[in-house]
This record gives structure tokens, sequence and C-alpha cells, in this order.
């Protein structure tokens, strides 16, 4: 029998959270204003930037043929994609159907919790299977995979497995604080929530990564001295500069920085080590370490904090709505049957907040840019790379404005080159 609080639906209470629920409200998005007004680089590129270059002055016409039309394949099928996933989620969460199925799941509320969210994840992955193999088939037939049905298929369970846990500890974190503290719990929540995004940002690196990939110490010799050098020069200190075996799932060429303290890392991927010439690497380099120098994770999970704190104090407004929480089957924010609806309300929100988060991201990957060509002085190789990134890879050279603005987490391959160029003096 699954018991929920007798007086959680009283009118004062009612009152209560919403005081709570805008004050988490107001808090969150003051504070990720005011951080992002004060910690992300909105005028990155001195002399502002660039207009792209010419695709024609940078790639081959069958490469920007198989570029665009990659492009085109790959839009169409994920953007399919989320709209069935959102629709699914939707469906799920404002109808009575997710909550009558989580009603028909065993065990008290922290048991149902979880095996809600393992449940409609399951679902939502199944009918976007197609979707999903469409792309793997395509990446394999354009080089781009190097994994067979088996390998791609456990990758994708376990991306799924790693969501569904991450999700299950924010809900577990919500519905408990709404059992347990039935006016406060926005705020509780949402401070607990941001306290997650900061704790993660710690241990991704150590936990998650390895989960997907196997990391060996980048080997002594020139080009570590080299990776050594650039970080003496730009400050900054690193736990370790890695190589992972990315060869195993992909032919693409990739680099990265994560964690921040004792977990800051820089990783490579052993397709560049093995294909660029060590100017180009250097480059990539260079651009994490400027994400490392100008503590891009910090900023990025300063605001994520931030960002979960705003986004709880909405849900507490949002789930105050009687109508909407018994078109979901849910008695309040404290029934475990309110899940399915706060998944719902989470993939529209997610959707929504992806111009702003991806926005912030060009900025900051634009500064690391900038900071790459001040380090190196050597803007051909950020050309080289650049270009080598996107052939490799098969990348459209002239990408879809809506896509860009909405889901483009890093400026267009054509903007680099042309403030690259601009550097050198040649555009």
């Amino acid at each position: 029998m699954n018991e929920t609080p007798a007086s959680s639906g009283t009118t004062t209470e009612g009152r209560g959270s919403r005081r709570w629920a805008l004050v988490a409200l107001v808090v969150g998005g003051l504070a990720f204003v005011a951080l992002a007004a004060t910690l992300v680089p909105w005028n990155p590129v001195p002399g502002g930037i660039p207009e792209p270059a010419d695709p024609s002055s940078v790639f081959t016409a069958d490469e920007i043929v198989r570029g665009e039309a990659l492009g085109a394949y790959s839009r169409w099928v994920s953007w399919t994609s989320l709209a069935v996933s959102i629709a699914v989620a939707l469906w799920l969460g404002l109808g009575r159907r997710g909550g009558a199925l989580v009603r028909r799941l065993p065990g008290p509320w922290w048991v149902q919790v979880p095996l809600a969210v393992l449940a409609l994840a399951a679902i939502g992955r199944f009918l976007t299977l197609p979707f999903a193999l469409a792309i793997w088939r395509r990446r394999v037939t354009e080089g781009l995979s190097t994994q067979g049905w088996g390998d791609w298929f456990r990758d994708l369970v376990t991306d799924a497995g790693v969501t569904a846990v991450g999700t299950s500890i924010v809900l577990l974190v919500v519905i408990g604080c709404a059992r347990r503290w039935r006016q406060a719990w926005p705020l509780v929540a949402g401070g607990i929530a941001a306290a997650l995004v900061v704790a993660g940002s710690f241990v991704y690196p150590v936990l998650v990564e390895p989960i997907f990939n196997d990391f060996e110490p980048l080997p002594d010799g020139e080009l570590r001295t080299a990776v050594l050098a650039l970080a003496d020069e730009e400050g900054v200190e690193v736990g370790d500069v890695l190589v992972a075996d990315a060869s195993r799932r992909t032919t693409t060429l990739n680099a990265y920085v994560s964690g921040f303290g004792g977990t800051r890392r820089v990783v490579l991927y052993d397709t560049a080590v093995e294909a660029l010439p060590q100017d180009a690497l250097l480059s990539v380099v260079a651009h994490e370490l400027g994400h490392a120098k100008n503590q891009d994770v910090l900023v990025g999970t300063a605001l994520g904090a931030a960002g979960s704190l705003f986004a709880v104090g909405l849900l507490g407004l949002l789930l105050r709505s009687e109508r909407l929480r018994r078109r979901g089957g849910a008695e309040g924010p404290f029934d475990p049957a309110v899940v399915p609806l706060v998944l719902a309300l989470m993939a529209v929100g997610m959707f929504l907040a992806d111009p702003v988060q991806n926005g912030i991201s060009r900025q900051i990957e634009r500064r690391a840019d900038v900071v790459a060509l001040e380090t190196t002085d050597d803007p051909e190789a950020l050309v080289a790379l650049q270009r080598e990134l996107a052939v490799r890879s098969v990348a459209d050279p002239t990408p879809s404005r809506f896509g860009q603005l909405w889901f483009g987490s890093h400026p267009e391959t054509l903007e680099r080159i042309a403030l690259a160029r601009r550097v050198a003096g040649d555009g």
C-alpha cells in the first residue's frame, strides 16, 4: 500500500509552497543572470565575430556536397526523434496513462520513483530507437562509426542507464523533500539539486567517463613536453593529460576538458593523437587549456547550479496546478505518480533552455579559440585543424541557422577559420 501525507492538499500548504517556490525561482533566476553577466565572455573576439569564410575557399566541391547531405539527413532524423520523444513524454505525463503505470509498480515510494524513471525511459528509447538506428547506420556508411550493432546497442543502453540514474536521484530529492517539507520543499529541493550539480562536476570525470572509454596518460615524449609547456605558458594546472580510446567507436577527432580542481583533466581522442600533425594537435590542446585557464568548467557548474534552483522553483509553481496534477493522475508533488508529469515538464523545459545554454557555450568556445591563437601564435595550424576536423566528421559547412541557434554548442567551422585567417592577416 502506497501512503501519502494526509494533509498535503490543504490551502495553507498550497500558499506556503507557492511562496517558497517563488523564492527559489527568483533567487535562482537572479543568480543565473548575475553569473552569466559577470562570468560569460559576451565579447570574446577582439574586433567582433567575423563573417564565416567562403566554403569553397576551405573545402572541395565534393566535401561540401557530402557534408551538406549528411547534415540535412541528420537534422531531419534527429529533429524528428526529438519531436517524438517530447510528444511521448507529454502523452504519458499529461494524461493518466503514466500515473496509472507508476501506481502498478511495486514497493514504497522511493522504489517506485526509480522504477518509474526506468520504465518511462525504456518506453521513450524504444519509440525513438528507429531514429537512433538510422543515424548509426548512416554513420557506418560514411565511415564515421567503427562499432558493430552489438557494441552500438550496448552503448545506447548504457547511456540510457546513466541518464536514468541521474534523473532518478533528482526526482528522489524532489519528491522526498515534498514529503518531508510540505511547504518549503521547492527551496530545499532546489538547493540540494544545485549542490548535486557541483558534486557532479567533481565526480563525473572519475565515475562516469570511464564507463564509456578507457584512458591512458599521454606518454612521455615530445608531444607531452609540448603540452606541459603550453599549460605552463597559460598558467594552468591540470591533474593529467589523458588519451581516450575513442577509435573503438569512431574515426572522428576530438578533445575536451572536464572536471576542476583535483579532477581536472585534458582528454585527447587517440584518433586525434594518431592523425593530426603536432602543430594542429597543440592547437587543440591550447584550446582546451584555454577552457581550464578561464575556469570554464567552474563557470558552467555555477550556471548549472543556479539554473537548477530556478528550474525546481518553476516546477514547484507548475505543480501547484491541481488541474495539471489531476490530468497526470497525481495527488501532489509528494506522490510518485507525479513522475511522468515532471519528466514531461523537464523535456519541454530543457528544449526551451537549449538556445540559452548553447548560446553561452558558443561564447565560451570562441574565447577558447582566441586563447589558443594567442598562445600558439599559429593561426595556420588552427585553420588546418578545423578543416581536418570537419572533413573527418563529414561536418555540414553551412548548417541550418535555426539548428545552429538552438542546438549549436560550438561556433560554425567556417567562422572559426575566418577568425584564424583574420589573425593571420589573410581575411
